[in-house]
């Protein structure tokens, strides 16, 4: 699950369906972290998330193409779980 350009998350999704992956992603990771942010804001955890649970995946060696038929579910996980650390990691540093 390499990436392929900034806009793509790797499973040919382009940058409408980045935008919708990232969007759902941070509204995701806002829920289960009980943060309070908007729209934008998701988006752009979505896609920082997104890159973040690619590379987590990859180095556990988490192949989620093989797992999940099409781009969409598999991307999403990554880009939730991805999203998830990202805000665990900003609200670790926030509270210090």
């Amino acid at each position: 699950m390499e990436p392929h350009s900034l806009m793509d998350l790797g499973g040919g999704v382009g940058w409408i369906g980045t935008l919708f992956i990232g969007g759902v992603a941070g509204w995701i990771a806002e829920r289960v972290m009980k943060e309070d942010h908007g729209l934008l804001m998701n988006i752009v955890v979505g896609i920082i998330g997104s890159y973040l649970g690619a590379f987590l995946a990859n180095l556990l060696g988490i192949q989620l193409g093989e797992i999940f038929q099409g781009w969409f579910w598999g991307n999403l996980i990554v880009a939730a779980l991805g999203a998830i650390v990202l805000l665990y990691v900003v609200r670790v540093f926030r509270n210090r």
